[in-house]
């Protein structure tokens, strides 16, 4: 979940020091506004920066041993779980620093010491606040505007992600190509805005089935919508299509024109499989597609897998 995600909770703030009154100093400082998390060398702040609950924003001192602050921030903007998060330096004015160096490399900030309370706190809300609205921006940029769920470009990262894990994991990942039967008559009868209308419903519902946060829907483009499913073998995956089937056939939304029944259906296409070396999720998308079509050329109204 990221930042902008957590309206009601405290930002995380990782304070990263080898001198601990340095971090006893910043942490009251910003206890009263924080989650507070300190590390005082590099090298565990970097676990505590990949673990399942990193930080908002980081507050790493320069001249550390083993690994001094400007690695530290190289390590981590170059991690892709990491590099979005703001990296701010904290140094004393009479320490060796390059600023052209740190912002090169991805800091957003420098503090000097001995600093300002009040300027140090408003240059952290600051960059977590430009943080908060670019997290908006790219998820508004993954966001379909009709469906109001993820779109292609957000799909494609999924499965990208989802493959990895799975093939880390060594567990099958299944997917699901829907398609609305013939909804360019749907059109044709009810007109575009009722079309809008029903893809909305349709994207929707699909979405109230998927109950694991780990499933993912999005809308693979016109009246086309993609449902993938983390560690699900055939068999759960055609009971998941099953279920989600028969919550369309519950909306009864007519359609007059259909050719498979006489209100709005699907033809879905159901592929799985243990992501191996030497393959690709590309495979597994061609295989949903194939079966899709499958359930197409078999009347529509029906499942293929």
């Amino acid at each position: 979940m990221t930042y902008s995600e957590r309206k009601d909770e405290r930002a995380k703030l990782l304070i990263v020091d080898d001198n601990k009154q340095n971090i006893e100093l910043l942490m009251e400082l910003f206890r009263d506004d924080y989650k507070i998390t300190a590390a005082v060398n590099a090298r565990r702040a970097l676990k505590i920066a990949l673990s399942e609950a990193p930080p908002d924003i980081i507050l790493t001192d320069i001249l550390m041993p083993e690994m001094d602050g400007y690695e530290l921030c190289r390590k981590l903007k170059g991690d892709s779980k990491t590099k979005n998060i703001p990296l701010l330096f904290v140094t004393a004015i009479s320490e060796e620093m390059d600023e052209s160096r740190g912002f090169a490399l991805g800091a957003v900030d420098y503090i000097t010491k001995p600093f300002n309370p009040l300027m140090v706190k408003a240059r952290v809300k600051l960059h977590l606040e430009l943080k908060r609205k670019q997290e908006l921006l790219e998820k508004y940029a993954f966001i379909d505007a009709l469906t109001e769920i993820p779109n292609r470009r957000r799909f494609d990262e999924v499965i990208d992600q989802e493959w990895n894990r799975a093939h880390r994991a060594g567990y099958s990942i299944s997917l699901m190509m829907i398609d609305i039967d013939h909804f360019k008559l749907y059109n044709d009868t009810y007109g575009h805005g009722m079309g809008d209308d029903c893809l909305r419903r349709v994207a929707g519902t699909i979405a109230e089935v998927l109950r694991r946060s780990s499933d993912f829907v999005a809308r693979y483009g016109g009246e086309e919508f993609v449902v993938i499913l983390p560690d699900s073998d055939l068999s759960k995956a055609l009971d998941t299509a099953k279920k989600i089937q028969d919550k369309i056939d519950a909306l009864d939304i007519a359609h007059q024109s259909s050719l498979a029944a006489d209100h709005v259906t699907f033809s879905i296409g159901v592929a799985t499989m243990i992501p191996e070396d030497g393959k690709h999720p590309r495979e597994l998308i061609e295989a949903a597609d194939t079966k899709l079509y499958e359930a197409k050329s078999s009347g529509r109204h029906c499942i293929r897998s």
